[in-house]
This record gives C-alpha cells, structure tokens and sequence, in this order.
C-alpha cells in the first residue's frame, strides 16, 4: 500500500477547486457534498479567498450580531461583532442598555504610535553606542520619513526614539525604538520598513550586528481608554455593586482569575476586531502583555465606587487597529460593518471597541454577582444544544426552553427531549 504524504509539489500552484480535491483524496474522502461545502465560499468572493490566504481551499463563516444600546461620548452606534458565543453580543446589548440613560460611555485614544524595535549585538560598548544612536535622533528621523512619504504627507511618521539596553544571558543588547505615528493604518508595513532601512545605519553608528527589525505589539504608545458610570438603581443595588466590587479585585490580585477576567473583555474587543477584519492576534497580544506590564498578570479593568454611591468602570488597553490595508480594505464583509458603524477613523474605530470591552466586562461581573455565569450564559447556549442534538425549525426553541427549564444542558438531555416531542410527548 502506498504511503500517504504531505510532501506536495506546486500545491500552491493548483485552484482552489483542485486543492480541495487532493486534500480530500488525502483523507480518504469522495464525498461531493464536502466539496460543495468548501466551495462555498459564502460573501467572500473565491478568487479574493485566495489571494487573502496561501493554498486556499474554503472559507469558515462566522456569525455577525449587532450589539444595540451603544451610546458612546454622546452617539448611538450599532456595532458589528463576529463571534461563535451566543453569549457574547446579549452581553454588551445588557450592559450598554443599563447605562444608556445615565449618559452611556465616555472614551479617549492616547495617538496612533507604534513601535519598532531594532536589536543590536556584539557591542563592546553598549552604553556608548545607545548615546551614538540617540545623538542621531535628527538623522534617523530622516531615514524613516523618507520610507513612508505618503504617511508623513497624511500627517503621521517618526516621532520620537528611544534607545535601551537590554541584559541577555549572551550579553547585553542594544534596542532602538522607532516611535511613529502611523494614523489610519495598522502599522506594520510602515515601522518594519523603516526598521529595516535604518538596521545598516545603526550598525556603522556602533560597530554592532542588527538581528531582529520588526514591530512590537505592546502599543503601549496606542492605547484606547472607555469609562462609564451604571447608576446604582440600574443594576440592581448595593449588593449587586459590592458583588461586582469582590470579583473584579479577585482579578486584580490573581493571576488565574485575571486570565478568565480579561478573556471575558476580549470576547467583545475580539468580535468587533474581526468584524472589521482587523488582526485579532495582535490585539489579544497587546493586551495580555499590557495587563502584565507590572511584572505580574492583573485586571485591565478597574472598577470603583462613585461619591454618590454609583459603580464607575473603565478599561484601557492597546488598540492598534486600521482602516487601510489587509482585510479591513479587501473583504467585503469587514467594509459593510464599518459602513453599519459610521467609522471615520481608526481612533474612532479603536474607542468603540474600548466601550464594547467594558461592555462585557461589566456584564461577566454581574453574572458572577448574582445568578452565576452558567445560568444566563447557558440559556443562550441551549439554542446550540438543541441544534446540535437535531432539532429543526420550531423544535429548537421548544427543546431549548426546556432544557432552561431542566436546568440542564446537555446534548443527551437534549437528544432525549427532542424524542419525546416528535413522538408527541411534550
């Protein structure tokens, strides 16, 4: 029998049509309905499939809500959120609906500076050859606007440097910070190139060798701020307050709650990130080594008592988000989401998703204050579990209701309701 390899010369060379066919030979399957399943690339145009992706063969779809009750710094948005839990938008529609009348949410952007890094080795003289590189400041600006002509003429470009030494097991390392502005744009291309035309310069400058040249993710330099204050009357109570109270500190002081805690603000800024076809990646890296910024792993909310007895939240993080390039520009998806909300700029666009991360921190901290986090979190998903066990049609809500009613939800329970109602048992 001949054995099955992976080694495929000129895969990339194949449609996509043909693609699918030798990956499903490779498994073993003929099935023509999963061919038609793959070639179904949904809103997504193929020949556009395949040039967002190497050796194309499909799309997944996820689905897209929209998240009501949004009033942020005195405008309604409607906001597109792309995410597979059904929990997620109920969420922020909840939250933002108990704050709307108390003026919803207020946010700020600190810019739209990125950072690249440039790492130099083998330098005798680390502390002489930061101030060779600082001394510079004035050259080096030079270099990198003329990398990006067109970012300076829109406004952005260098800004600032900083240059630090770094202790390393295989000796010190010397690390030029690029700080620029690179306004509507993600960033990446722009600092990389830049990085990458300035690494032989700093090398002549110090007598080192640049390994590394490439942007960093903790955009510090780019953090999006959303603060809001629940009127205590909305919520429920002082309870329900101090409730809240108790578990965000949980989260402020320990790192295995604080991961489960900042999860659940990334479910909402991850939704709308996508929605908008941003990278997601980048984002939730950002943002677990922001709340790590310390030294330990913490809460990137913070939550408080007002004078008057009211709960105030806010959030803030790294939100390097774009408007132009990748994704955000190429699927037509991510461009109608963008329409839906009205986004002029990606500070706009950042501050949204800033609100909608509060949002849904603020309705995890309710839920685990009063009812717990299964009960209005799995009333949603037994919708799932009734597809999942067969249902069809109205049989989903019927068998999803009663599984809410059970208190149980379980694809067993849900396969035994679901037979009991055809045969004419419920």
């Amino acid at each position: 029998m001949t054995q099955k390899t992976s080694r495929i010369s000129g895969f990339h060379k194949l449609s996509v049509s043909e693609r699918i066919d030798q990956a499903l030979a490779f498994a073993g399957l003929a099935d023509s309905d999963l061919k038609a399943l793959f070639l179904d690339t949904g809103n997504l145009p193929a020949e556009r499939v395949d040039q967002l992706i190497e050796n194309a063969v499909g799309t997944m779809n996820i689905p897209v809500g929209v998240a009501t009750n949004l009033l942020i710094d005195g405008k309604d948005y409607l906001v597109p959120m792309a995410t597979e839990e059904s929990s997620v938008v109920a969420a922020v529609c909840n939250a933002a609906r108990q704050c709307y009348d108390s003026g919803g949410f207020v946010t700020s952007m600190s810019g739209t500076r990125m950072i690249a890094q440039v790492q130099l080795v083998d330098v005798p003289d680390p502390g002489n050859a930061r101030l060779s590189i600082l001394e510079r400041a004035e050259e080096i600006r030079a270099i990198c606007d003329d990398c990006d002509p067109v970012l300076v003429r829109l406004g952005g470009g260098f800004r600032d440097l900083e240059v630090r030494i770094v202790d390393a097991p295989s000796g010190p390392m010397v690390v030029t910070h690029l700080i620029v502005d690179t306004r509507d744009a993600m960033g990446a291309n722009a600092v990389n190139t830049m990085a990458e035309k300035l690494a032989p310069h700093i090398e002549s400058w110090t007598g080192g060798r640049v390994y590394l040249r490439i942007l960093s993710n903790l955009a510090d330099r780019r953090l999006a701020r959303a603060r809001c204050v629940w009127k205590l009357d909305a919520i429920g109570g002082a309870a329900v307050r101090d409730g809240m109270i108790k578990a965000y500190e949980f989260a402020l002081m320990d790192p295995y709650r604080a991961a489960t805690h900042n999860k659940g603000i990334m479910n909402g800024v991850t939704a709308v990130v996508m929605a908008t076809g941003n990278d997601t990646r980048a984002i939730e890296a950002g943002a677990h080594a922001y709340a790590a910024r310390k030294g330990w792993y913490s809460s990137l909310t913070q939550w408080e008592v007002t004078r008057d007895g009211d709960l105030a939240g806010s959030l803030e993080m790294p939100m390097a988000v774009g408007l132009i390039g990748g994704a955000t520009k190429l699927h037509p998806m991510a461009r109608a989401c963008l329409q839906i909300m009205d986004i002029q700029s990606a500070e706009q666009l950042s501050r949204v998703i800033a609100a909608v991360g509060l949002a849904q921190n603020f309705s995890a901290l309710k839920a685990l204050a009063t009812e717990g986090i299964q009960k209005g979190h799995m009333s949603l998903h037994s919708q799932n579990i009734a597809l999942m066990a067969g249902a069809q049609g109205d049989e989903i809500a019927r068998v999803a209701r009663r599984l809410v009613e059970l208190g149980t939800v379980r694809i067993d329970i849900a396969e035994a309701e679901l037979k009991k109602l055809r045969d004419g048992g419920v």
